[in-house]
């Protein structure tokens, strides 16, 4: 798929129904490939992968770093709301409910009931907007898999392992990622 063919731009009428909806209190509403899609709250599961993500970031990044879980990002012709977005300090300071990914490292995503969006529609989707690295949690897969170097509507670095095994994060991150108990 070239970038092109990626970057849609949602109806009018489409985006500002969007805009308006009115979700029950703890689920999100995203609008990817000109789908308005809502979910319910994450299972334990779920939150419980993120949380260690976010606690080995946390204590191993060399320096300040921003994060933020639900952060809705814009995205060219969709809105996307990752399990946790990961960015330079000060990058979500002033912004609205949706923003830009200016400033962002990386976005987290643990598949849900309907894994395909999180492993192909969220990955050009976040290759689109140059968000550098894709961290995907593949329960259904049992693996990791990280999205790096997005170029041209795709990413085209791509590392995999099977949970249990570390997965090396590149700069600015610099360590190995535990993947215990994320799937």
């Amino acid at each position: 798929m070239t970038a092109a063919m990626h970057d849609h731009v949602p109806d009018n009428d489409l985006l500002e129904a969007f805009l308006a909806l009115d979700t029950p209190e703890g689920f999100k509403a995203e609008l990817i490939e000109g789908e308005i899609i809502v979910t319910p709250p994450p299972d334990g599961d779920h939150e419980g992968a993120i949380g260690r993500i976010v606690t080995q970031v946390i204590r191993r990044y060399p320096g300040d770093i921003t994060v933020a879980g639900n952060k809705g990002l814009i995205v060219p012709g969709d809105r996307y709301i990752p399990g946790v977005t990961f960015a330079e300090e000060g990058a979500f300071d002033g912004q609205d409910s949706w923003m830009l990914p200016e400033g962002v490292l990386m976005v987290v995503e643990v598949t849900s009931r309907k894994p395909g969006r999180d492993r192909e529609a969220k990955r050009r989707g976040y290759a689109a907007a140059g968000i550098p690295l894709y961290l995907l949690v593949d329960r259904g897969k049992n693996e990791v898999v990280l999205h790096s170097d997005p170029w041209r509507g795709d990413y085209h670095g791509v590392k995999g392992v099977p949970t249990g095994q570390p997965l090396p994060l590149p700069a600015p991150f610099g360590f190995d990622l535990s993947t215990d108990r994320l799937t």
